[in-house]
């Protein structure tokens, strides 16, 4: 079995990451479409709740996954950069 470079162990963990962090951002997405559907229905689904997650929680999420994508982008290109091996 081959050893892994630190330039793929480095992008496998942003990317394990960024699969973790997009799964909370896409439930956060549902979980704020639903609440503003129930809101526009007159139903507490929780949207007063969202709101006070956006700061703590949601808006860091988004960050992470931004600087994750910039990160993992910048990172393959380093490793084709210096990549000596021509396969």
């Amino acid at each position: 079995m081959k050893q892994m470079t630190l330039t793929q162990r480095i992008s496998s963990l942003i990317s394990w990451v960024l699969v973790a962090d997009l799964g909370l951002v896409l439930l956060s997405l549902g979980w704020f479409v639903v609440a503003v559907l129930g809101r526009s229905m007159n139903l507490d689904l929780g949207l007063d709740l969202w709101y006070s997650l956006w700061n703590p929680l949601i808006m860091p999420a988004l960050s992470v996954l931004m600087a994750g994508a910039i990160a993992s982008g910048i990172v393959g290109w380093v490793g084709r950069r210096f990549n000596t091996d021509p396969s």
